[in-house]
């Protein structure tokens, strides 16, 4: 087990590594979907995602505060429901979000990497891309904790600056703007919106990263607060003006035309060829990055949750420990998903299981946790409200767009949820009659 130092984190580390997680990939596709949803009013779906994420923060800082601890979400579930169905799936449904992250991040390196050669984004050379980017990244995971470390932190530093400076630019050279015009291409604006805003809360949900270090981080109790806010409140500024240089370079029919990857289409009339080639190579570190952090992470939680006893598992044969072996099973899991599923449909699910997780979170603080964490009931409760509005928004609008990405979220989640059910049921049957046979 890593072992973690007590002072070894200051609030401005924290701040650079809650941002370096969250400024990244997700910008490069997710501004496309968003504006397909909310119209011209895309670059503030932003703004209405952190004030979402920023309720729903509370409840994360608080539990980071009395439990710093890296066991992660699974480890707050288990301090409000027990070790039980309710912790196992939804723990499982922020493993899948992660996992439907990669895919996610893998085909949005496959988008952008063909517009350095002009070809369609029907082409099987995006999946094709997507693949061969899970496949190296899991390499890398299999080097060990010093090679993941040293390659993610450059890869961050190049991303953060790289795509401040894209929205700079591209405000620079900015020709006309386009942007916070009420115009969706869904039958409802408003609630186009609220779909746009859950979607957006993919860019920031990254901030749980932070929670996970509140045993390293200076003086925990008043830094881990400080340091989720002021590295929300960077993202949403960068995300808007880089949502502000596309909307000014591009009309929104081009923008929702390019929603894969509409960076590199707004760097072409701003910045020629050049600019093209800069925004291209930064999706690709960025993907690249986020990628790499991602297996690693959701790796270590799938292990950890065996450990607990909350999940099944199969050697299969592998040699190694159970994190490698986690590592195998949420990389074929992530190259299937990129294969099968397009980008719209991987951010949907994703959203999905993500908001479904933290009302959990968020029921679980009020309802069993908010006396002994001396937690205002009020701002969970409009944490609770506010998920609740945007992801009944984000299904109505699928509904009537892609009913089948509502019926495959609510099968997984039906099958996760009896699935943990009878595997717990068996589970402690079976520890019950190894005791008595001991």
């Amino acid at each position: 087990m890593q072992q973690y130092k007590k002072n070894s984190l200051t609030l401005i580390g924290a701040v650079a590594m809650g941002t370096g997680v969250m400024i990244g990939a997700g910008i490069f596709a997710l501004l496309g979907q968003m504006a397909e949803l909310a119209g011209g009013l895309f670059p503030l779906a932003f703004l209405s995602a952190m004030i979402v994420v920023s309720f729903s923060a509370y409840a994360y800082v608080k539990l980071s505060r009395d439990y710093p601890s890296a066991g992660g979400i699974a480890y707050y579930l288990e301090k409000a429901y027990g070790r039980g169905a309710i912790t196992a799936f939804n723990a499982l449904l922020m493993v899948f979000s992660m996992v439907i992250a990669e895919s996610f991040l893998a085909r949005t390196f496959g988008s952008y990497t063909l517009q350095l050669f002009d070809i369609d984004q029907s082409s099987l050379l995006v999946p094709a891309l997507g693949v061969a980017l899970l496949l190296s990244a899991f390499v890398i995971n299999l080097s060990g904790n010093l090679v993941i470390g040293r390659v993610s932190l450059l890869l961050a530093l190049v991303k953060i600056g790289g795509i401040a400076l894209f929205a700079i630019l591209g405000l620079w050279v900015a020709k006309s703007y386009t942007g916070l015009l009420p115009a969706s291409t869904v039958e409802s604006p408003y609630g186009g919106f609220l779909a746009a805003t859950a979607l957006g809360i993919l860019a920031f949900k990254g901030f749980t990263t932070i929670t996970n270090s509140g045993a390293e981080l200076v003086n925990p109790h008043r830094n881990v607060g400080r340091a989720i806010m002021i590295s929300i409140a960077i993202c949403a500024l960068i995300y808007i003006l880089v949502a502000l240089a596309v909307a000014s370079n591009l009309s929104l029919a081009e923008i929702v035309r390019t929603k894969n990857y509409s960076l590199a289409a707004a760097a072409r009339p701003a910045m020629g060829d050049l600019g093209l080639w800069f925004t291209v190579i930064l999706a690709i570190v960025a993907t690249s990055s986020g990628v790499i952090a991602s297996i690693f992470a959701v790796s270590r939680m799938l292990a950890m949750l065996t450990e607990m006893g909350l999940v099944p598992h199969r050697h299969f044969g592998m040699p190694g420990t159970v994190q490698k072996h986690a590592l195998v099973y949420i990389v074929v899991l992530g190259i299937l998903l990129t294969v099968f599923f397009e980008l719209s449909r991987i951010a949907a699910l994703g959203a999905i299981f993500y908001l479904v997780m933290d009302i959990a979170v968020q029921w679980g603080v009020f309802r069993h946790l908010r006396k002994k964490l001396e937690a205002n009931g009020l701002i969970l409760l409009t944490a609770i409200m506010l998920d609740l509005l945007v992801l009944g928004a984000f299904l109505a609008v699928k509904a009537r767009n892609d009913m089948l990405v509502v019926l495959v979220a609510l099968l997984m989640m039906i099958l996760l949820f009896a699935g943990e059910r009878l595997f717990l049921r068996g589970y402690s049957r079976n520890s019950a009659d190894a005791h008595l046979t001991e």
